[in-house]
């Protein structure tokens, strides 16, 4: 896996690069901003891109921006945006796109589970902070969340950080065919049509999420 960083804190982003080197990763660029990484994609046409959030020179939404820049131009090209507080509404057109992750940065330090999320979000699937999924989850008043059970909305919040059928099953200790009725139900009760492909299912679940709450 190609990858380009994209992060201002000296510490955290020579720390990435060596975690994404010593997983067997190359990593061809790291930039202590945002102004010039899409550029840099458009040379070295990586397989992943992180970056985080905010960086100089406002420390608003810089890298938000070009996390969006990036994929308009490769959506290919995987992003993973890091951020140090929950923040959503800055990636809320992006997370309907395959290959886009938002991971709050004390995730770095699960280093294999970090490694493990990167390469997802570069084959193409989608990963969200469980942080993040918690909030967006919880249901307000009249919104169809409210018709899930408290399981069916933890089977959500792993099926929104892009877990498979069976990763959620090991997760809950519970049998691929209970997590598959849970999924089922679900999809049903958000009025969201079943989907063999499982990219597509998180897509849809988290481009419903967007519809029915206010993410700012």
């Amino acid at each position: 896996m190609r990858v380009v960083i994209a992060e201002d804190q000296v510490l955290l982003r020579e720390g990435l690069a060596r975690f994404f080197a010593d997983g067997g990763h190359e990593v061809v660029s790291t930039l202590g901003d945002g102004a010039t990484v899409a550029e840099v994609v458009d040379q070295e046409q990586p397989d992943l891109v992180v970056l985080d959030i905010r960086m100089p020179p406002t420390y608003t939404d810089e890298g938000a921006r070009a996390a969006r820049e990036i994929k308009d131009r490769h959506p290919e090209v995987g992003v993973l945006v890091l951020s140090q507080h929950i923040e959503t509404t800055h990636a809320v057109d992006l997370v309907g796109r395959p290959g886009f992750g938002y991971l709050l940065k004390d995730r770095v330090l699960e280093v294999d589970e970090f490694l493990e999320t990167a390469a997802r979000v570069a084959a193409g699937g989608s990963a969200l902070d469980p942080a993040v999924v918690g909030k967006l989850v919880m249901p307000a008043a009249g919104s169809p969340l409210a018709r899930l059970s408290e399981r069916e909305r933890r089977v959500l919040e792993l099926m929104a950080e892009g877990l498979t059928n069976t990763a959620i099953a090991q997760r809950l200790f519970l049998s691929q065919r209970t997590v598959e009725a849970h999924v089922r139900h679900v999809l049903l009760k958000l009025d969201i049509p079943e989907s063999e492909a499982g990219s597509r299912r998180v897509l849809a679940v988290l481009t419903h999420l967007r519809e029915v709450h206010d993410w700012s």
